[in-house]
């Protein structure tokens, strides 16, 4: 991935033939072969600022993830390692249903035609927390082209394209103290997803602690 400090192995041309990509944000992100990545969430100044790291197999920084705690209307910027801006991730609640949507558009924009794609967030009474991912092209109707289904139970969460597994959270681990509070995801995606799409995913999922 040009212009970051970590690299992963992204799809390529083999033998003439491009290989099958699941691209959503960029082909570009698209990983070669199977692949484990670690997210860290943090917190610093008593929970004001939140943070999201995402390191390759050899802890070098791939993405970076900012954003206020207080903010009601939330809001995530996700950044290569330089620095640029990806995407940003907005939400908004639905008073009456609580129920959470999420809009994600390229860089910073928040124009129609930078949207990537939106999610709409289960209820948080709900005992499996879901991501229900719709494109541009379906964003007003009920057909979704991913999901994300987790476990409170097993603090873990699995993407899915139909009905198969592309991506999941294997494990969680929590470290806290006192003004410093981190969690560590290790995510593991199957060849030819988009990282960058997943990562997203999973912050919009537990930008409230959802997992």
């Amino acid at each position: 991935m040009e212009g970051s400090g970590g690299e992963l192995a992204i799809m390529e041309v083999r033998d003439g033939s491009p290989l099958s990509k699941m691209s959503v944000v960029e082909d570009s992100f698209c990983v070669r072969e199977a692949t484990e990545i670690t997210v860290k969430k943090k917190y610093r100044g008593f929970f004001l600022k939140q943070r999201y790291e995402v390191l390759d197999v050899n802890s070098d920084l791939l993405l970076q993830v900012d954003g206020s705690s207080l903010d009601v209307r939330k809001k995530r910027v996700m950044r290569d390692a330089a620095g640029s801006p990806i995407l940003t991730m907005r939400q908004k609640i639905d008073l009456i249903t609580l129920r959470h949507r999420w809009m994600v558009h390229r860089g910073k924009s928040s124009e129609e035609k930078d949207l990537i794609f939106g999610v709409r967030r289960s209820h948080p009474l709900d005992m499996k927390p879901r991501l229900d991912v719709f494109i541009p092209i379906n964003i007003n109707q009920h057909i979704s082209s991913f999901q994300l289904v987790g476990s409170h139970i097993n603090n873990s969460c699995k993407v899915y394209k139909g009905d198969t597994i592309i991506a999941e959270v294997i494990n969680v681990y929590p470290r806290s103290n006192f003004s410093h509070w981190t969690e560590s995801f290790k995510v593991k995606m199957n060849a030819g997803v988009d990282y960058v799409f997943i990562v997203t995913l999973l912050v919009i999922l537990t930008v409230n602690d959802y997992i």
